[in-house]
């Protein structure tokens, strides 16, 4: 029987069909349609897999969680039926995994029990399965819901022990359950943990804040007197931008929303922001990390033939992503407007030298390219040395990336860098990395204007004389200063 002949036999078999019925029932968020083929399976004797038990597992606690958005009976009937299944998924020894757990967590947290909720993530880990955020996410979110802060800390705890790293979301409500509950060492913890893994925060969040700064018993805490040396020293050791040796000053906080001159200057207190330092270690790790990245998912030898040209050629003070700078306010690629920008920036260039502009193949040998001028660019371009066309097939963002790290320069692009690519990047080192070298690009009526990054980090500070900044997560606006 050929591969074709059998997909299609077990397609049209009883388990090929459920499978698929149940798998659209998962794609539409059907429950109804699912808890009936589940009765049927049982009558026409269908045996259920992992597979199966986890995708009515996880529509019961789609509704019983109220993500459905449907009305309280279905779930009720997802809250009903998602235990009597989790059992029955037992007692037939189908081994539970990550997303069984974690579709119960989210079930015993609908029924407002998060020690239940917590008690699933703590067998997960006595089976050796490792659980993820979201298997956290149903116990913490529920222990802060109910204001008990104490198990809310000690899923923290575990989470910590299981290497999950805590994100906003999760962060944000141990800092409001820390100042309901008056804890101000834990707000403060809260606040450097939002530093050090958020940078920005939402406006929900900073909400939190300000309800904190404002409120009586933030008024009442924080040293009269203090050792500035320590505190010096503090700043020193952690980098700078924090001291992290307590809260500083006494009475009421002024709480104002405010914006950061071009300089980085605090137009409220007049205190000047600073710029903190990236380590050396921590960008060549980075671009190894990259380097493995990307010689995963593009063509190895094209990747590694980029990385001996660019030895040859470099360093090089900029990188521009020709792509987007030659597409910026335009229909068709613009050649004219690229070139302007690498001349801007040989012109501010200490060394003189044109950038490194990184453009696909079919940009350098088709289209706009054919035209007469731009070939001579392309040509003196690539006569220079300053031109690397990517090979068909490739992704040229992990070209334009990895020579702007390898080199330590300025990357001009426009690009956000927040599609699934930049993700896989993390969230400790890259922002940080970008935020001091992208220059970005605004359209005037003189034509491109650069942006260069910011004279100080767009990340929460303490200061040494007490006061705190917390930047909002708002869109950048190039023409407006921060809030």
């Amino acid at each position: 029987m050929s591969n074709k002949a059998r997909k299609k036999k077990h397609r049209d078999s009883p388990e090929g069909n459920f499978k698929y019925k149940l798998d659209m029932c998962s794609r539409h968020g059907n429950l109804e349609e699912a808890l009936r083929l589940y009765e049927e399976a049982g009558i026409i004797g269908v045996s259920l897999n992992q597979h199966h038990y986890n995708v009515l597992l996880y529509l019961c606690a789609r509704e019983a969680s109220g993500d459905g958005g449907k009305l309280n009976e279905l779930k009720e009937l997802g809250l009903k039926r998602g235990f009597e299944i989790f059992q029955k998924m037992i007692g037939d020894k189908v081994s539970p995994n990550e997303a069984t757990f974690t579709s119960m967590a989210r079930l015993a947290a609908a029924r407002e029990d998060p020690d239940m909720a917590f008690e699933l993530v703590k067998q997960m880990k006595g089976l050796g399965i490792p659980p993820r955020l979201r298997s956290y996410g149903p116990a913490l979110f529920g222990f802060c819901q109910k204001g008990n802060a104490e198990k809310g800390y000690e899923v923290d705890t575990h989470m910590a022990e299981s290497g999950v790293m805590l994100e906003e979301p999760e962060l944000s409500a141990l800092l409001k359950v820390s100042v309901d509950k008056k804890k101000d060492d834990k707000v403060y913890e809260m606040l450097h943990r939002l530093r050090a893994t958020v940078r920005q925060v939402s406006e929900s969040t900073l909400q939190i804040i300000e309800d904190w700064f404002k409120s009586e018993d933030a008024a009442k805490i924080g040293a009269e007197g203090w050792d500035g040396t320590k505190i010096k020293e503090g700043v020193v050791a952690g980098g700078g931008g924090w001291h992290g040796q307590g809260w500083l000053g006494s009475g009421r906080w002024n709480v104002v929303r405010t914006k950061m001159n071009e300089n980085g200057v605090c137009q409220s207190c007049r205190e000047k922001l600073v710029c903190i330092d990236i380590d050396p270690k921590e960008t060549e790790n980075f671009a190894t990390s990259l380097t493995e990245l990307a010689c995963n998912r593009e063509v190895k030898a094209d990747f590694i033939r980029f990385q001996e040209w660019l030895q040859q050629h470099g360093p090089f003070d900029a990188v521009v992503d020709g792509a987007n700078v030659g597409l910026i306010n335009a229909d068709t690629f613009n050649f004219r407007q690229l070139n302007n920008v690498v001349n801007k920036l040989r012109q501010m260039s200490p060394s003189k030298r044109s950038p490194l502009v990184i453009l696909h193949q079919a940009r350098v040998s088709g289209g706009p390219a054919g035209n007469p001028s731009n070939r001579k660019l392309l040509e003196n371009w690539k006569k220079a040395g300053t031109l690397y066309a990517t090979p068909a097939g490739s992704n040229d963002d992990w070209y334009w990336l990895y020579a702007a790290v390898s080199c330590k320069c300025l990357l001009v692009t426009n690009d956000e860098m927040r599609d699934h690519l930049f993700q896989l990047l993390g969230t400790s080192f890259f922002p940080r990395w970008k935020e001091k070298h992208q220059v970005r690009l605004s359209m005037t009526r003189c034509g491109l204007t650069l942006h260069m990054p910011p004279p100080y980090s767009i990340v929460i500070q303490e200061s040494e004389k007490g006061s705190w900044h917390i930047p909002s997560n708002a869109d950048d606006d190039l023409l407006n200063p921060r809030e």
